[in-house]
């Protein structure tokens, strides 16, 4: 199987999450289950079919979860030395060339990606073509908008 690349806090995301199934989601539908059996005919019991249905939802993700941390490749962005190159799990401070809007991003794997805390996903367009440019170097992104360029303003590891 391949490593996916993952971010260190990405990890701790999964691992929560993971532990809250396993801890406090499957015994609770565990209980509801029982519950829904003990009203007895569970042929007509609405109750007992969702739960069940909870029940295959939950173990479903906690496979999900386990398979995802097996293969992850758990990347710390602090201990990163790539020599001012963008490398997964940097942070890149761009100016769009054509607007002078500046905005900052992290690059991460594709379950940590969200837009609104500026964390895009390294098989994203803008992702690709940052990927081993320098700080000072001017990209072209191939965007559903149109091609766009930026320039790289700065490379930090944080």
């Amino acid at each position: 199987m391949s490593t996916v690349p993952i971010t260190k806090f990405g990890a701790e995301l999964l691992k929560e999450e993971l532990q809250r199934l396993k801890s406090k989601e499957r015994p609770a539908v565990i209980n509801a289950i029982a519950e829904a059996r003990a009203q007895g005919d569970l042929s007509e019991n609405a109750e007992y079919d969702a739960a069940k249905e909870r029940q295959s939802f939950i173990e479903g993700r906690i496979a999900e979860l386990e398979g995802k941390l097996s293969a992850a490749q758990i990347i710390d962005p602090k201990l990163l030395d790539a020599e001012g190159r963008v490398v997964f799990a940097s942070t890149v401070c761009l100016e769009d060339l054509e607007t002078g809007q500046k905005v900052k991003y992290q690059i991460v794997g594709e379950d940590e990606a969200d837009l609104k805390e500026s964390k895009i996903s390294i098989t994203s367009p803008i992702a690709r073509a940052l990927i081993g440019k320098y700080a000072g170097d001017v990209v072209e992104v191939n965007a559903p908008s149109g091609i766009r360029e930026y320039e790289i303003l700065e490379v930090l590891y944080i």
